[in-house]
């Protein structure tokens, strides 16, 4: 018997101002109304100019917590990464990442929302336990991970080499991808969806001008998807150019990795989330539905 397909929800860069603060429970709302396997928010909960303050953090935790369907958050650079900015308060941003752990992910085996979900954690493997915010859960033949990878420059240093940071975090990445990949071909899966905040400059990448700060994962990306059955779906967020497109190319021969399809959510000034149907045995697997959000819909 053929599984039964499904949907899930994907949003992110927002709330950035007022307006997307006061009405980011009405967006909420709306995709309560949907019969959804789970809701990810993929980053950026906060602008780049706002402090990065546990009052905050505590906010947004308790919006994200209204939420009727499972919740996945992704940490993006906003929350952490740029929180050494004067505007965002001068803090260590190692130490607000800590803090988002603390209370985004205070139960690594579940998510967030009224009705959580469970989920498995990167923190169970004793090399890689600091990352707890690195999840993964199987729907139907869909495998889902998360990555924290943000955006603006993945922390990788202005220096020559990179951050200590980041060359620990993208040994997680790493394993953690590989991992994903091992697992939906062991399972024979049909899909494989990865979700992490920033955006790897995949048109540059493809065209042979990588970025330092993504080149790793995504020369890993490549590498993997080719040697997948399935169909792989990447979303991210960051720049807020909400699109869904077949970007990914080897950079060598130019042939388009058919089998890999981004999906980057909407951002600020534009709210709005990306409905994505699952039919199992179909080809393609996934369906998009992008939803521009508006004000007394669905409330």
């Amino acid at each position: 018997m053929a599984a039964e397909g499904f949907a899930f929800g994907l949003f992110g860069d927002t709330p950035y101002n007022g307006f997307e603060r006061r009405h980011l429970p009405l967006l909420i709302a709306q995709m309560d109304a949907e019969p959804l396997a789970f809701v990810a928010h993929v980053g950026d909960i906060k602008a780049s100019s706002e402090r990065c303050d546990d009052t905050l953090y505590a906010a947004r935790l308790a919006d994200f917590q209204t939420s009727h369907h499972p919740f996945v958050f992704v940490p993006g650079d906003n929350e952490w990464t740029d929180c050494n900015r004067r505007a965002a308060g001068g803090y260590d941003p190692v130490e607000r990442l800590a803090r988002l752990r603390q209370l985004f992910f205070a139960d690594p085996r579940k998510s967030l929302g009224r009705n959580p979900m469970p989920v498995e954690s990167q923190a169970d493997d004793p090399a890689f336990g600091k990352w707890i915010e690195h999840q993964r859960w199987q729907k139907g033949p869909v495998l889902f991970a998360t990555l924290n990878v943000p955006g603006s420059d993945n922390n990788v240093g202005r220096g020559a080499g990179p951050s200590e940071e980041f060359v620990q975090r993208s040994a997680a990445v790493k394993a953690w991808v590989a991992e994903a990949f091992r697992l939906a071909r062991e399972k024979k899966l049909e899909g494989l969806v990865l979700i992490q905040q920033g955006n790897p400059d995949l048109e540059d990448f493809s065209a042979g001008r990588p970025n330092r700060a993504y080149r790793q994962l995504l020369d890993q990306l490549l590498t993997e998807t080719r040697s997948f059955s399935g169909e792989v779906l990447f979303v991210h967020g960051d720049t807020h150019v909400h699109r869904i497109n077949q970007p990914l190319a080897d950079p060598a021969s130019g042939a388009l990795v058919e089998n890999f399809t981004r999906v980057e959510t909407f951002g600020s000034p534009f709210m709005g989330w990306v409905k994505v149907g699952v039919t199992p045995g179909s080809k393609p697997l996934f369906r998009f539905d992008s939803r521009h959000y508006s004000p007394g819909a669905g409330n």
